[in-house]
């Protein structure tokens, strides 16, 4: 029931406020489509507030739902989106605030386009196709590169010119398909399967310009990204524009941010390499020079030592130390050999001493008679006998004519 006020007897602020709350909460849930303008989640607080504005009329309403509910959605809100919001008004009456209590949110329209791929995001990197491991790289220098891609589009045109800007001599397999449609997608498999077999091709550049969001839906669907990641060659995705961002982007080897910027990053500018290339044999032919200029020192160094300065110095010196060598050991062997002849003289002289040639050389001799036997006594020789004498140097045959006995005085 409405208050009853009047100037003499007005309300308090708190029993209108209170009055508005118990009105608004008698008000059942109602459905309300707005869009998204501004999604805020306080750290630490069980409550999402969202701000919900009317697509027409400058008019927005504050909405709020719990933290859980919010956080399996299958799609976070993004601020933007279309929603349709199932939710029953409420009015805090202390801040003197009016909000939805929202109990159920739907994407709409492109809104729900957005969840859809959101979710088909979640569950692909759920499987790994979006890991940085599965990434393959690009080939330095591709021989041949493969293109799929509208006819006529500025986007072939922009992959081709720059890239032959970039390296004269690449070639190209282009093979032409739909970049948007229903059929699209199909076509697209296609176009990459048939160069995927193809053995010459080294990197497949899928390239599109820009467009909106519904032109670019096929580049999400999910056939192609998993035909992506199944093709055994590398694979450039070039859709779009830089803040473009289908799936194609995440499952590719590489994304570019624009068909021209593709062709930055499959071949190389060959200005560049070539200055690479000349910097590269100037500081090789620098470190060569370095080394020779550096062996040429030790060389010569080498060289100005008296050894190899003049190599017969040593040979001289060795001869005059060989000479040397040699008068010592004359010299040694001279003194040697004089004292072994000296010994064999006094060994000589000493067996000469015993020798009974040295005797007979005395002036003795020794007799003999006929047969040979030595007579040392007169008594043993008769008169008349024939009798040999040896004396140094020879013998005499002698005939005895008589034999005299000596006293041993006579000695």
């Amino acid at each position: 029931m409405a208050l009853e006020t009047s100037v003499e007897k007005p309300a308090p602020v708190r029993a209108i406020a209170n009055a508005i709350s118990g009105w608004i909460d008698r008000l059942g849930a109602v459905w309300v489509e707005g869009q998204v303008a501004q999604v805020n989640r306080r750290p630490g607080m069980a409550t999402v507030f969202l701000t919900l504005r009317d697509s027409v009329a400058d008019i927005s309403v504050t909405v709020t739902c719990s933290r859980v509910y919010y956080d399996s959605l299958p799609a976070p809100i993004q601020d933007g989106a279309s929603v349709v919001v199932h939710a029953k008004p409420s009015y805090y009456a202390n801040r003197g605030t009016l909000s939805l209590q929202a109990r159920e949110i739907r994407a709409v329209g492109l809104g729900e386009l957005m969840a859809r791929i959101e979710h088909r995001r979640q569950l692909l990197a759920a499987e790994g196709l979006f890991a940085a491991e599965r990434k393959r790289p690009l080939p330095f220098l591709p021989g041949r590169i493969g293109l799929v891609t509208a006819p006529n589009s500025a986007a072939e045109r922009d992959v081709l010119d720059n890239t032959t800007r970039r390296w004269p001599g690449v070639a190209f397999e282009v093979v032409h398909a739909a970049m948007q449609g229903p059929r699209s997608a199909e076509e697209v498999i296609e176009g990459l399967r048939r160069l995927d077999r193809d053995p010459s091709v080294e990197v497949i550049v899928i390239a599109r310009g820009g467009g909106s969001f519904e032109d670019l839906l096929s580049f999400s669907d999910e056939g192609l990204l998993r035909a992506v990641s199944a093709a055994r060659t590398p694979v450039v995705s070039a859709i779009g524009h830089e803040p473009d961002t289908p799936l194609l982007d995440l499952v590719a080897d590489l994304r570019a941010s624009t068909p021209t910027d593709a062709a930055k990053h499959i071949v190389p500018d060959v200005v560049h390499e070539s200055a690479g290339v000349t910097q590269a044999r100037q500081r090789l032919r620098r470190a060569v020079q370095v080394r020779v200029d550096r062996e040429q020192q030790r060389l010569d160094a080498l060289r100005s030592r008296p050894a190899l300065a003049d190599p017969r110095s040593l040979v001289d010196d060795r001869l005059a130390e060989l000479d040397d060598h040699r008068v010592r050991m004359r010299r040694t062997l001279g003194h040697r050999l004089d004292r072994a002849a000296d010994d064999v003289a006094h060994h000589r002289a000493r067996a000469r001493a015993l020798s009974p040639l040295e005797t007979l050389r005395r002036g003795y001799a020794v007799l003999q008679d006929g047969e040979g036997h030595v007579r040392t006594s007169v008594a043993d020789v008769g008169a008349g006998e024939t009798m040999t004498v040896r004396v140094a140097d020879g013998r005499l045959h002698v005939t005895t004519d008589h034999a005299e006995l000596l006293e041993e005085s006579d000695d």
